[in-house]
């Protein structure tokens, strides 16, 4: 089976976190953490800031690594490095996404997530619970 190694961010706003709805393909109307493929010789934060930039208009600041996530789709295995962030300037604009929330620990779990997102959630409420994040 084929891996793809892709970025995500959780980017956060004190105590609430950006989700997006993707805006194409397979899983359009789907809600993600934003990111990407990472590219040939690109390291995982290189290609999250390009894949921030493009997507999003803005400019992050990656602050951790919070964990990879490995999920089997029926045609590829993901392979998901995911990373708390901060948009550092800019202002969210939307180049793919159909729409974007802010997110807190009360809300995180009423969206309808990618099935590789979903691994993150409970952990990302506990983090927000307990102000970690």
């Amino acid at each position: 089976m084929k891996t793809i190694k892709v970025v995500a961010a959780i980017i956060r706003d004190n105590d609430k976190i950006l989700a997006t709805q993707r805006g194409y393909g397979d899983f359009q109307g789907m809600w993600e953490f934003p990111g990407g493929k990472i590219e040939v010789d690109e390291t995982p934060k290189a290609a999250l800031e390009r894949e921030i930039e493009e997507e999003l208009n803005v400019i992050i600041e990656i602050e951790k690594f919070v964990k990879r996530v490995e999920y089997d789709y029926p045609q590829f295995h993901l392979s998901m490095d995911c990373f708390i962030c901060k948009i550092k300037s800019g202002t969210l604009e939307l180049k793919e996404h159909q729409q974007a929330k802010w997110l807190t620990k009360d809300t995180i779990e009423n969206m309808n997530w990618l099935p590789a997102d979903i691994e993150l959630i409970s952990e990302l409420k506990e983090m927000l619970s307990s102000e970690s994040l």
